[in-house]
């Protein structure tokens, strides 16, 4: 096999291995649910975990609603609603399917369960803002674009949510709530986990209002009393088990690897900066391996930021990969690759980026200078020009990304 091949393989299996379908059926044979139970799925993943949960439970699911990506649905599921939203800014369907999920939950009594399905990107898609949609809409893109962290993104969005923070487990109440997460932040903290929806919030309004004078938000006066007002603390109508997480990424990730001949080390499952500089430090690990004898595959999993300075197409996995492409450049059989698990990349048809020891050779035999290209945040078409994409389509899974360095002798 290619050093590409194996990069391939690697990802198709570590991604397989994350699916939820056997996760979501674990976590309710433990469950104790009544007979009938309400079903509310959210995140890009929601609509592989409804369909998991309706292969366990079947009839005693008697409504439900599930609000997925655009192109993350595969078909009905019983007789569940099913809604197609924006990502990674809400739009008028996250709106319009947050009201479907509010509509079904509010009339539930008491000794009633909503069975809530939770995975990543549930931010943008379950919406129902205390604020004009339009300012909502605004503020997510500043925040988007000014290399805030995922928890500092949420900690604002929470705050202007009337579903995030906590508060749709109180618009459930008194019926009782039973979670099913699946991961897709560093150290699977459930209030930050699609800002937490049914979670007491451990976060505070002068945290985000440190959050939005770092970054200079606009926020109009509506916005900064909405900051000021503190969300629910405790709870006491819900239970939650996390099933699924970045950690089980990097390990299957370093399982395949070693079948594959290389000696595996994950070297983080907390990767938390700047794509760039993390491309570059994996490009910096490749380079001292470089007189190894042995194959060798170095995994990375988390989470890094864009600092917007350009205006072109990519995302934070292809700008890693791009970036560490200046570091391997001329070195033999070493590629660095990384992907989001949930088959997207920002704004992109890719999952992520791969580029090898003469990936930079490539891009300047057409002209692209590599500093250029991340200058302008357009590493898909430079990629795109030489192959190095990483295209997977929606995987119904979420659960953060995965960067490997790969060395073949």
């Amino acid at each position: 096999m290619t050093l590409r091949q194996d990069a391939d393989a690697i990802i198709r299996e570590a991604i397989r291995d994350v699916l939820p379908d056997a996760a979501v059926k674990n976590a309710l044979k433990s469950a104790r649910l009544p007979e009938q139970v309400h079903l509310v799925a959210v995140g890009k993943a929601a609509w592989q975990m409804a369909a998991s949960a309706w292969d366990a439970l079947g009839g005693r699911i008697r409504d439900g609603v599930v609000i997925t990506k655009y192109g993350h649905a595969h078909g009905p599921i019983g007789n569940l609603q099913i809604f197609e939203a924006g990502h990674p800014v809400p739009d008028g369907n996250s709106f319009a399917a947050t009201a479907a999920a509010i509509g079904l939950v509010r009339p539930l009594g008491e000794g009633e369960l909503v069975l809530f399905l939770l995975s990543g990107g549930g931010s943008a898609l379950f919406e129902q803002p205390l604020i004009p949609a339009e300012e909502l809409q605004d503020i997510t893109g500043q925040l988007l674009a000014c290399g805030a962290d995922i928890v500092e993104i949420n900690t604002i969005r929470k705050r202007l949510s009337a579903v995030k923070g906590g508060r749709f487990a109180q618009l459930c109440a008194p019926a009782r709530v039973y979670g099913v997460v699946l991961s897709d932040i560093v150290g699977d903290p459930l209030d930050m986990i699609a800002s937490g929806p049914a979670c007491p919030d451990s976060s505070t309004c002068a945290e985000a209002l440190a959050i939005a004078a770092r970054y200079n938000l606009r926020l109009s006066e509506a916005a900064e009393a909405c900051l000021r007002q503190e969300t629910p603390k405790e709870l006491f109508n819900v239970e939650t088990v996390v099933t699924g997480s970045v950690r089980q990424l990097c390990d299957s990730a370093a399982k395949t690897a070693r079948r594959l001949g290389y000696s595996p080390l994950v070297l983080t499952a907390s990767l938390a900066c700047s794509a760039r500089d993390a491309g570059s430090f994996l490009a910096s690990v490749a380079q001292y391996h470089a007189d190894t004898r042995l194959s060798l595959a170095f995994i990375a999993g988390g989470e890094t930021v864009v600092h917007l300075t350009g205006s072109g197409l990519g995302g934070r996995n292809q700008e890693l990969a791009l970036s560490a492409a200046e570091g391997i450049a001329g070195l033999p059989d070493t590629a660095v690759f990384s992907v989001g698990s949930d088959g997207t990349d920002g704004p992109t048809d890719a999952a992520g980026g791969y580029a090898d020891g003469q990936t930079r050779q490539r891009l300047a035999a057409r002209g692209i200078s590599i500093p250029e290209v991340l200058q302008n945040n357009d590493s898909y078409h430079a990629l795109q020009a030489c192959g190095g994409l990483v295209v997977t389509g929606p995987t119904g899974t979420n659960v953060n990304d995965v960067a490997v360095v790969l060395i073949k002798r």
